[in-house]
């Protein structure tokens, strides 16, 4: 992945006017999509919701917007961001495809592999290569940022949503041009964009959160048992630290089961690792000093309410070296 070259030129904090980069990108998209028709994905984190509200304002009903209901989101994720969508006037059609990724996640261990055997080719593919074809779109409009393509190229992680950079010619493999208004910008960027396009701030200050979701918290193979495990402590870790002043927090499933004790006998049980982050754009992170108070609830709470997790770890490696992610 390192012998590719960063070729955008990054649009800093100070130097966005953020009404003139809305009004260039709709230009942009509209001319680009012509009178033709486009769909985007939406996740409901803020690029993905800053590219959908850029796209409904250039194209209006031209722009098909689903959400891709893949099996590995947070608890009644789909539903909560059609409900917010609805409500800012874009309609968006759940499309269930959680058979279809988790199959082509089956038996898969490598990192790299399942980002992109796994979710890239599954999303962009199978996936979106269908929607296509039964809309009649050739345009695919994405919420790739600065970061993403600065990771991939780095040879750092390689973001499933980065793939021209990579020398992936998107109308061969797939039969559809990938459009990205935000490649300029890093998150703390977009989120001023977003504020600006009318999103609330329970979304241009949302926690970021991966593409390819719950699988990028799963050490090893991506199984629904896995993922359930993993959703449950998530909900707890996100429920526990909602007031905690972090750029990000999550939990992440190990691949290895570790010796604990329940109810007086031995349990081979599973070990959930908590990672909570001080950053402003993802490029270098910290860990939150959390107090131990707060961690002891998290291990407490995990421990008894995620079935089969004798084990919660903290974890207090600065980015670099390590990574917000662990997939």
């Amino acid at each position: 992945m390192g012998v590719f070259q960063m070729e955008i030129k990054e649009i800093k904090i100070n130097e966005l006017n953020p009404e003139k980069f809305i009004d260039e990108k709709i230009q942009e998209i509209s001319s680009t999509v012509g009178d033709g028709i486009a769909i985007n994905a939406l996740s409901g984190g803020v690029d993905s919701s800053t590219v959908t509200m850029l796209g409904h304002k250039a194209l209006g009903s031209r722009l098909r917007t689903y959400f891709i209901e893949n099996g590995l989101m947070r608890d009644d994720e789909p539903q909560q961001v059609v409900s917010l969508f609805k409500n800012l006037g874009v309609h968006v059609e759940i499309i269930d495809a959680k058979e279809t990724f988790f199959k082509a996640l089956k038996g898969i261990i490598d990192p790299e592999e399942k980002r992109d055997k796994g979710i890239t080719k599954t999303f962009y593919k199978d996936v979106f290569g269908k929607l296509v074809k039964e809309s009649g779109a050739k345009f695919l409009l994405q919420g790739t940022i600065y970061t993403d393509i600065e990771e991939t190229v780095a040879g750092i992680k390689r973001q499933h949503n980065v793939l021209e950079q990579l020398g992936i010619d998107t109308e061969e493999q797939y039969g559809y041009k990938v459009i990205e208004p935000l490649l300029e910008l890093r998150k703390d960027t977009v989120r001023v964009v977003a504020k600006h396009l009318g999103l609330p701030e329970s979304t241009y200050n949302r926690m970021p959160f991966p593409g390819p979701a719950l699988a990028a918290r799963v050490i090893g193979e991506v199984t629904p048992e896995r993922i359930e495990i993993v959703r449950k402590a998530t909900t707890i870790v996100e429920e526990e630290l909602a007031n905690i002043d972090a750029f990000q927090y999550m939990a992440i499933l190990h691949e290895d089961r570790v010796t604990g004790i329940r109810s007086g006998k031995r349990e081979f049980g599973r070990q959930i690792e908590i990672r909570c982050w001080d950053s402003v754009d993802a490029t270098v992170a910290t860990p939150t000093c959390l107090n131990f108070e707060t961690l002891e609830k998290l291990a407490d709470r995990i421990t008894r309410e995620v079935p089969g997790v004798v084990s919660v770890t903290y974890n207090i490696a600065k980015k670099p070296p390590s990574t917000m992610e662990v997939v």
